[in-house]
């Protein structure tokens, strides 16, 4: 889900200083739908995890995987911190050839079949996420284990 907010401001400090508060305020969002998913769901293993501004972000930090893909420049490479770009929508449409613009709809499912996923894990949200989908699947193959049950 993507929640875009609008924010009336008077300086361009303000500008500048609004999306950090934003993002400090938010970041208890992760807690709060940790808490609803196992108030929820207690008996299933759960984890939450959030993308550092956008999904996108993954796809720049494994942009060499990419190169050539959906439209990109056989010439790109990563950014040193891929999650501190903002707009990586923008930054994908940047680097594609004649003049084709990034389609969240389109392309986002054809770059996560395709992004390298240890090249991604140069993102810290990117490696949670790893990390915890590696984690629910041993947990949730334990508890399909006739085995695990007997021990």
């Amino acid at each position: 889900m993507t929640v875009k907010v609008s924010c009336v401001v008077e300086g361009e400090g303000d500008v500048a200083a609004v999306p950090f508060l934003i993002r400090r305020i938010a970041a208890e969002l992760g807690p709060v739908l940790l808490e609803r998913a196992l108030q929820t769901h207690g008996n299933l293993p759960v984890a939450v995890v959030l993308a550092k501004c956008e999904f996108e972000a993954w796809f720049l930090a494994a942009a060499e995987s990419i190169r050539g893909w959906r439209g990109l420049r056989n010439d790109i490479h990563s950014p040193d911190d891929p999650e501190a770009i903002r707009d990586a929508k923008g930054w994908l449409s940047n680097r594609m050839e004649n003049g084709r613009k990034y389609h969240e709809k389109r392309d986002q499912p054809a770059l996560t079949d395709s992004f390298d996923l240890e090249q991604a894990r140069r993102a810290d949200s990117f490696d949670k996420c790893y990390r915890d989908i590696v984690h629910l699947l041993e947990e949730l193959q334990k508890a399909s284990d006739p085995i695990s049950e007997q021990v």
